[in-house]
């Protein structure tokens, strides 16, 4: 027998909620209990968001720096920055050059003596704000050359949306998504709390499994450093 030829499967938001009440050993009838899956589903993507950095949630991004102005609000949507270049002359083939600059706590910038002082940022801070991450530079960026701030960022996982909406996440995930919401659900009801413990289980394991596979697979190479004499 022929196979199909397609491997586009993607189940849409009902499906994943429809499946977790099923797990649970429920029926999802309803509007209150779609509701009620969204909520669950949403504190779930958070979940997902502390557990660990999930490699579809990087994005690359830039930053235009400013003469002068040393802060900067990052998209909403950014839970941090995981690295970053300065590049100086951005699009000239002979010119341009990315070079390396360091992330300082904020006590350390905030313990910079003179942060008016110009120059090329050589260092960046990151302050975890409540409405969306503001990045710092030190030194704060003269008019030698434009600037511009490449940088490798982590962002948070879509909102569930409607119900015929795919969620963000990749196919490798959706068990672990499934059983995690399963679990979740079966913890609001009373006839299925004798499960939780065991989906709570299925949960742990699927995503255990999800996330050893989620991993960059480049070859690493530690070279010990040995110091000769005092």
């Amino acid at each position: 027998m022929a196979t199909s030829g397609t491997a586009t499967w993607n189940p849409s938001i009902l499906e994943i909620f429809e499946e977790a009440y099923e797990r649970a050993g429920l029926e999802m009838r309803g509007g209150y209990d779609y509701t009620t899956a969204v909520r669950s589903f949403q504190l779930l993507v958070s979940e997902l968001a502390n557990r660990g950095l999930n490699l579809w949630t990087y994005d690359q991004d830039t930053l235009t720096l400013v003469q002068g102005t040393a802060s900067y609000s990052l998209p909403a949507d950014t839970v941090d920055v995981l690295d970053g270049v300065i590049r100086t002359n951005s699009g000239n083939a002979t010119s341009q050059a990315d070079l390396v600059i360091s992330r300082t706590s904020f006590s350390d910038y905030v313990a910079t003596p003179n942060k008016l002082s110009q120059g090329r940022p050589t260092q960046y801070t990151v302050l975890r704000e409540t409405a969306g991450p503001v990045i710092y530079f030190y030194q704060t960026p003269d008019g030698t050359t434009p600037y511009v701030f490449y940088y490798l960022r982590l962002r948070r996982i879509q909102d569930a949306g409607t119900a015929l909406n795919t969620p963000d996440v990749p196919f490798r995930f959706l068990d672990a998504v499934i059983a995690g919401l399963a679990y979740r659900i079966a913890s609001k009801r009373v006839s299925s709390m004798a499960l939780v413990p065991q989906l709570k289980q299925v949960y742990e394991e699927a995503l255990e499994l999800a996330q050893s596979e989620d991993r960059d697979r480049s070859s690493i190479s530690l070279l010990p450093y040995i110091q000769q004499g005092f």
